[in-house]
């Protein structure tokens, strides 16, 4: 299976908040925190869902609670993939 990109993860994100006009989803995001997305724990919650029957990879509930930035969650992923190859 191919590593998530940043692309990917933003596709997956949009998906997850729909037409949400205070999620900000543009520019360079991946530093910036869930919070400042105006992403709530509920929205990263179905990103973790989403990315856990995309990749068919478990992403427990204590690997969600340590992602704080969407960089968090490509790093966690891809190293999961990598693990799993």
């Amino acid at each position: 299976m191919n590593l998530l990109t940043n692309d990917e993860l933003r596709d997956i994100m949009r998906a997850c908040v729909g037409n949400e006009p205070a999620a900000e989803l543009e520019g360079d995001i991946f530093d910036r925190t869930f919070s400042d997305l105006a992403f709530d724990s509920l929205a990263v919650l179905e990103v973790a869902a989403r990315l856990q029957e995309t990749y068919r990879i478990p992403v427990p509930d204590e690997a969600v609670e340590k992602m704080k930035t969407p960089r968090d969650v490509v790093d966690y992923i891809n190293q999961q993939l990598a693990a799993a190859a």
